[in-house]
């Protein structure tokens, strides 16, 4: 009697089975990488040069929240191009939500030591920060006068004044060399959402870019620290399902097309170089030079 009545009840109510938990990674990647080639792309960056005389430097600018990796990215890109750990950039304390860069610096990267030191022809511009409010970070404004080769050197800037063109860091007559080639936005993979006002400042500066023809990309750093496996193992990055969901949602918030969003790993505990994490860095920094170097041919 118990055997019939435990059959019936297993019967209305099997057991249930158990689920296998999904895998974080697809089964193939959605964008194709010829790991190994560091090489060939490191020389191609090192070796480039603008076409045009008057133009010494191909610049990029680089944008975005505060805290999302620019100092570090800086840092790492001439960790890359010199073959070695460099001095790092002073980067922004990862608890704060002010941006550390106050003024508007042009960073070189250094080629050869001593009397025979040159600099690679890539160089970042750093600015501030865009901060939550209307009074804090970088003005939009600036953003757009530095695109346009119209800051000097050094300028401090100012989030409630913008400059005008009375000011001293105000460059009124701004040379080809002056000019961004290339405008990166950089955004941690690690920001649970942008907020609203941020986001409508980084449409701001889109717009203005494109109104004056520059070519935009976005590094999405801190990949490591979004998911365990691409910390096990970073070749998994482009199987990340989380990454992929990530760069599709800011994509749609932007505006910046997918296939011009490169996720990297910036250099931070390490003390010797990683070709896997340097591979990720120069896919991307040859596409800049590549966008860099159709806007100068172009519209130079």
């Amino acid at each position: 009697m118990f055997r019939w009545i435990m059959r019936i009840l297993w019967r209305n109510n099997p057991p249930k089975k158990e689920q296998t938990p999904e895998s974080p990674l697809l089964d193939e990647p959605w964008r194709e990488l010829r790991w190994g080639d560091r090489q060939r792309d490191l020389q191609y960056v090192q070796e480039y040069k603008p076409a045009r005389e008057d133009i010494r430097y191909l610049r990029v600018l680089l944008y975005g929240p505060v805290g999302a990796g620019k100092s570090s990215l800086i840092t790492s890109v001439s960790n890359v191009l010199r073959e070695q750990i460099t001095i790092p950039a002073l980067a922004n304390a990862i608890t704060s939500d002010k941006s550390f860069t106050k003024q508007y610096d042009t960073h070189k990267f250094a080629k050869g030591r001593g009397s025979s030191k040159t600099f690679y022809s890539v160089v970042f511009n750093d600015i501030m920060g865009l901060e939550d409010g209307s009074n804090n970070g970088v003005h939009p404004n600036d953003i757009k006068l530095a695109l346009e080769g119209r800051l000097k050197e050094g300028h401090k800037f100012n989030p409630v004044s913008p400059v005008t063109k009375n000011d001293p860091g105000y460059n009124k007559s701004p040379s080809a060399d002056d000019r961004v080639h290339v405008l990166v936005c950089v955004v941690s993979a690690n920001t649970p959402q942008i907020k609203s006002s941020v986001l409508e400042k980084m449409k701001s500066v889109r717009e203005t870019a494109s109104e004056l023809g520059i070519p935009q990309m976005a590094m999405m750093t801190h990949i490591d620290d979004a998911r365990g496996e691409i910390e096990k193992d970073l070749k998994t990055v482009y199987k990340s399902k989380h990454l992929r969901k990530k760069i599709k949602d800011f994509s749609a918030a932007v505006g910046i097309p997918i296939n011009c969003i490169f996720p990297v790993k910036n250099y931070s505990e390490e003390i010797d170089l990683n070709d896997d994490v340097d591979f990720l860095i120069l896919s991307a920094l040859k596409k800049m030079v590549i966008f860099g170097d159709d806007f100068i041919e172009k519209n130079c």
